[in-house]
C-alpha cells in the first residue's frame, strides 16, 4: 500500500476506517478516496497565497469550527470524525482563488497528525523555518464559531408545516412573526382561532389553533 499509495495515505486511510477501538476488517476499497484527498491538498500550494488576503466571513467561521472539533476527537481519539471534519473544510478552502497564508497554515497543522510528511514538505514551501513537529498548536476564538443563522421549524398544532433560516437570537414574537409570513403556515391557520402561540429559542415555533 505505501508502494502504491504512500505511507501517508495508509496511515490516514487506518484511521479514517472507524473508530479506534472498533475492531474493522481490512480493506483497501476505499483507500483512493484518501489518497485523492491527500493530492487536492499537495494542490493547494497552487493556489495564489499571500499575508494581504482578506478571508471570508463564513470560512473564518468554518475554520475555528474545524480547529476546535479536531482538537476535541484527538484529545478522544476519534481520528475518523476529525479527518471527516477536516475533509469538509478543504473543500471550503479549495472554492477560494486566492487563500491568506495563515489559513493553509492552519489547515496544515490539523492535518500534520494524519498525514506527517506532505504536511512537512508543505510547510517548507510556504517557508516555515522549524519543524511542523514542534510549531504550537492552533487555537480557537468561540466568538468566531457561533452561527449567524439558525434553522427554525414553524409548527401548527405540533406538526410540522415549514422552517426557515433565521437570525440567531431573534425574540419570541420575531419568530412567531416570521413564523407567520410563511404561506405553509398561513394556509393551516387561515380562518380558525388562535388558542396559543408557543416559541423555543433559536429552534421552534409552534401555533395551536381549533
Amino acid at each position: 500500500v505505501i508502494h502504491e499509495h504512500g505511507a501517508d495515505t495508509l496511515r490516514m486511510y487506518e484511521m479514517f476506517m472507524g473508530p479506534l477501538a472498533a475492531d474493522k476488517p481490512w480493506s483497501t476499497k476505499n483507500i483512493l478516496g484518501v489518497r485523492r484527498f491527500l493530492e487536492k491538498t499537495w494542490r493547494l500550494m497552487e493556489k495564489d497565497i499571500r499575508e494581504d488576503v482578506d478571508t471570508p466571513a463564513e470560512l473564518e467561521k468554518l475554520l475555528h469550527k474545524t480547529i476546535g472539533i479536531v482538537t476535541d476527537k484527538l484529545n478522544n481519539l476519534e481520528f475518523n470524525t476529525a479527518i471527516s471534519q477536516l475533509m469538509i473544510l478543504l473543500t471550503a478552502i479549495q472554492k477560494e482563488d486566492a487563500l491568506n497564508k495563515e489559513v493553509i497554515e492552519t489547515f496544515i497543522k490539523l492535518l500534520h497528525p494524519f498525514a506527517p510528511f506532505i504536511t512537512e514538505e508543505m510547510w517548507e514551501l510556504l517557508g516555515g523555518k522549524n519543524c511542523l513537529l514542534h510549531e504550537s498548536w492552533p487555537e480557537f476564538d468561540k466568538d468566531k464559531m457561533a452561527d449567524d443563522t439558525v434553522t427554525v421549524i414553524f409548527q401548527v398544532n405540533g406538526k410540522l408545516r415549514d422552517k426557515a433560516e433565521l437570525q440567531v437570537g431573534l425574540s419570541n414574537e420575531e419568530m412567531i412573526a416570521e413564523a407567520k409570513r410563511s404561506s405553509k403556515v398561513q394556509q393551516q391557520i387561515s380562518g380558525k382561532t388562535i388558542v396559543k402561540e408557543i416559541a423555543v429559542k433559536d429552534k421552534l415555533v409552534n401555533i395551536v389553533v381549533k
